[in-house]
């Protein structure tokens, strides 16, 4: 599943995928072809430059009224709880809280009941079902508030069901493909440092983009995970090292841009798809595929749950037990199999 900006996708009741770009202030978009494919990028290329809707009347400052969603919302900002957040979480969480009080903020948070937070959710849910769970998400955390403050003393959003809907799967490389990639690209080029950043560490583009040389010490790299604030020890790989020694001198950024500025993370992915696609393999790839790829390796390899979270830094064990199961079901059929005399 191709992850950009801005793109929204979900299964239609005929077991069909659909792709939406949805800019704020800007008519919804249909993405054509598969995520990846040529047809489907020059769309969503075409949708990030075209014009943007001409912006509403102004609106006056919003005062809120106590005891409202808006008020509840604005103290939520103020809380413990909103503090601890990461920043990209921060600001992903505030663009769904300010589309609720925009909407919802005069409405008594005393007195919301479950089947008015589950009209809230239901808005869109057919047409877009993961921005329904959002909504559901974000209302959870200002009901949970409601209960800290004083608020109230129950939380209505537990009766509130998430939108059920068939999420697209991210392909997790074969080995045949990573061997196929590497054939393309040289030890040395930039595809191959890229590529190894992935593989040999087991983080998101998010963090690889910003990897560089005071992320080393001692044959080892730190990384603080920009989604989830976890800061990891990880070993250099001998693969990983090989590529790190070409860079040149002085350069402290790991992956530049033709420009000599770092990528960005959509920049970085839309780069290496092209990357992909030069060395003949499929649509459908992506850096995140090499991240489960690595995961799947390390299953492989014998490490437990724990020691592969070690790694990929994922917050939960059912996250990476998946890797774990699979590679143990493999193993144990192998066993199985070859106990079969004829």
């Amino acid at each position: 599943m191709v992850r950009l900006k801005h793109v929204h996708s979900y299964t239609d009741r005929h077991g069909r995928r659909r792709h939406y770009l949805r800019i704020p202030g800007r008519a919804a978009i249909r993405l054509p072809g598969e995520p990846g494919s040529a047809e489907f990028l020059a769309a969503y290329q075409a949708g990030l430059s075209g014009p943007a809707k001409a912006p509403g009347p102004r609106l006056p400052p919003r005062h809120a009224a106590p005891g409202s969603l808006d008020a509840l919302a604005a103290s939520y900002y103020a809380s413990a709880a909103w503090a601890a957040l990461s920043p990209s979480s921060q600001r992903t969480y505030r663009r769904i809280l300010e589309r609720l009080r925009a909407a919802y903020g005069h409405l008594p948070a005393a007195m919301m009941e479950a089947k008015h937070l589950r009209a809230i959710v239901a808005q869109d849910a057919g047409t877009a079902p993961a921005a329904a769970n959002h909504r559901r998400r974000m209302l959870r955390a200002l009901m949970q508030h409601a209960i800290a403050t004083g608020l109230r003393e129950d939380d209505p959003s537990r009766d509130v069901a998430r939108v059920a809907y068939r999420e697209g799967s991210i392909a997790t490389w074969t080995e045949a493909q990573i061997t196929q990639f590497e054939a393309r690209w040289p030890s040395g080029s930039k595809p191959r440092l890229a590529f190894a950043l992935l593989l040999y560490t087991a983080q998101r583009r998010s963090d690889v983009v910003r990897m560089g040389r005071q992320h080393l010490a001692g044959g080892w790299l730190k990384v603080t995970q920009q989604k989830t604030a976890a800061r990891l020890d990880i070993p250099v790989h001998p693969q990983l090292a090989a590529e790190l020694a070409q860079i040149p001198e002085g350069q402290l950024s790991f992956l530049l841009t033709p420009g000599g500025k770092p990528y960005s993370p959509n920049g970085f992915y839309m780069r290496f798809i092209g990357w992909c696609g030069e060395a003949g393999l499929p649509a459908g790839l992506s850096p995140h595929g090499l991240r489960k790829a690595a995961c799947r390796r390390l299953a492989e390899a014998g490490c437990t749950a724990s020691q592969i979270m070690a790694i990929s830094g994922h917050r939960t064990l059912a996250e990476v037990q998946r890797y774990t199961r699979e590679a143990e079901q493999r193993a144990m059929a192998e066993t199985a199999m070859s106990r079969i005399k004829r």
